[in-house]
């Protein structure tokens, strides 16, 4: 078996400006946010893809078929499958971390310790969400032996399937830095020996028109 991953984090909305948590909520991208998957897709049109998987929320959605309109292969449907959605944030969505800390003062402190198992006001854990995600992309993984796949997500999922593949303590999982419309790519020779390539790739939102 080996498949490679090609993730990407969706555009930019109006919420990742203010910095507002977004989670479930069906946040559309930005007139930015649709110029940066334009440019990824740009970036990816001599990739050939066998498939395309996305959050079934907009903002993800919107970016895979805008990034899907530059594919040779296009004629191929974007998956999309809720298990690959962003944190559910609870009672903390559309707010701030300022906000929030000044409502939810100690269930932040909490949080902030250990996400992983701490369950955010009306949301989920961390682990909860590694056990969604992490599931889907098996699957993926299984279904695409030997070829490359898109996978359209959240800041969350990547960070969590990327610390996964590095075995990193997931609750230290916001350090690694993720962009909107970023690319990251990981190798699965075997699905417990995934090879991290490329992180945090942003250098195509350089591209004209942007």
């Amino acid at each position: 078996m080996s498949c490679r991953i090609y993730l990407v984090r969706h555009g930019e909305t109006e919420w990742n400006i203010t910095m507002r948590a977004q989670g479930h909520t069906d946040v559309p991208l930005s007139d930015v946010g649709r110029r940066q998957a334009d440019c990824l897709g740009k970036r990816l049109a001599g990739e050939e893809f066998k498939g395309c998987y996305a959050s079934d929320l907009k903002r993800a959605g919107e970016t895979a078929a805008i990034i899907w309109k530059h594919q040779k292969r296009r004629h191929l449907d974007i998956e999309t499958l809720p298990e690959l959605r962003e944190l559910n944030f609870g009672d903390w969505e559309g707010m701030t971390m300022q906000e929030v800390g000044a409502l939810f003062k100690d269930d932040l402190k909490r949080w902030w310790v250990k996400p992983t198992s701490v369950r955010i006001p009306g949301g989920e854990t961390m682990g909860e969400l590694a056990e969604r995600c992490l599931g889907a992309l098996k699957q993926i993984v299984s279904r695409h032996n030997g070829g490359n796949v898109l996978v359209v997500t959240h800041g969350g999922p990547i960070r969590i399937i990327t610390a996964s593949v590095l075995e990193m303590d997931l609750n230290k999982y916001w350090r690694l830095q993720m962009a909107n419309a970023c690319l990251s790519i990981i190798d699965f020779p075997e699905w417990e020996k995934g090879i991290l390539m490329l992180f945090n790739d942003c250098s195509h939102l350089a591209c004209k028109g942007n």
